[in-house]
């Protein structure tokens, strides 16, 4: 179990990452006779270090979250794993952290080299809507962080209230139940290494080729596009042992998943010009042209 100091070390980390309040101020006319206007677009969110305006304008009755908020977060999350943790931080339009328990949690998916390790993604935005704590996994093999879709009870709402640290029992059995949800995650994964799909196939399903009367470089990047994930197929095969490819061409589900989530993560989401975090959190968005949900699909189902 962690002592007070262990919490006290995660909770610096996350103070000096976040050295900062995001404050409500008035913005347009102000009536100083009057006080502040209280129409809905009076104030907005300011970080006090940089002066960066954060999200929309927000209405009077607005209450931002703090810092000890998102740490009082941070310490449940802690006492879930009941364990020594470590955070990483990073600020996009509002908190996020990335709370990662010791190694000894981690889950052998093939030989030595193809591990899981827990990892509990916290967000709290200026946005209005609750705060999210996400059970996902970092894979070694390929310096991946993932949230699998299909996987029900990884994702928690936390209510957006103030002085969150008041309510610390709440926290920690909400953050229990999803620390728990690990092992559901790790049946999951199991059940696409024990799934074969064949590569092609399943290429063709999650990135279907241009029609033939598409333009000549639309073709070139759907070619270089699966000649990349094929590359990073092979390369994770030898990686982890398992061997070049078979002449068909069939590989487990998890490597197929893999090969898609990876490329949308260190590939196409490099191309946008962003930091590690930024791309995780892309490549893990539901959206319309959501390839990592679809391949996370395939390689349950195909």
């Amino acid at each position: 179990m962690s002592t007070a100091n262990d919490v006290l070390s995660v909770s610096d980390q996350v103070r000096a990452a976040f050295n900062f309040e995001v404050p409500k101020v008035a913005w347009g006319p102000v009536n100083v006779d009057q006080g502040w206007k209280t129409d809905n677009n009076t104030f907005r969110l300011h970080r006090n270090d940089t002066g960066e305006v954060i999200g929309r304008p927000v209405t009077t009755k607005y209450v931002p979250h703090t810092t000890d908020d998102v740490v009082a977060i941070v310490e449940a999350a802690q006492t879930a794993f009941d364990e020594d943790v470590t955070a990483t931080c990073h600020f996009n339009e509002g908190h996020y952290v990335n709370v990662c328990p010791s190694d000894d949690t981690r889950r052998s998916v093939f030989g030595t080299k193809d591990n899981i390790f827990p990892r509990m993604i916290v967000h709290a935005g200026y946005d209005g809507k609750s705060f999210k704590a996400t059970l996902g996994f970092y894979r070694d093999a390929c310096d991946n962080l993932s949230m699998l879709r299909k996987v029900s009870g990884t994702t928690v709402s936390i209510r957006h209230t103030s002085q969150l640290r008041d309510k610390m029992s709440e926290l920690i059995r909400t953050l229990s139940h999803l620390r728990n949800s690990w092992d559901s995650i790790t049946e999951v994964v199991d059940h696409m290494e024990n799934r074969t799909v064949r590569m092609h196939n399943f290429l063709a399903a999650c990135y279907p080729a241009p029609l033939e009367d598409a333009a000549g470089r639309e073709k070139t990047i759907h070619t270089n596009r699966i000649k990349a994930i094929f590359k990073r197929l092979e390369d994770e095969r030898i990686l982890t042992g398992r061997g070049l490819l078979s002449a068909n061409y069939d590989v487990t589900g998890w490597e197929a998943y893999n090969a898609v989530q990876g490329w949308e993560q260190h590939v196409k989401s490099a191309n946008v010009g962003s930091t590690d975090f930024d791309r995780i959190i892309r490549a893990a968005r539901r959206g319309k042209d959501d390839k990592v949900g679809l391949a996370e699909e395939l390689a349950l189902t195909m």
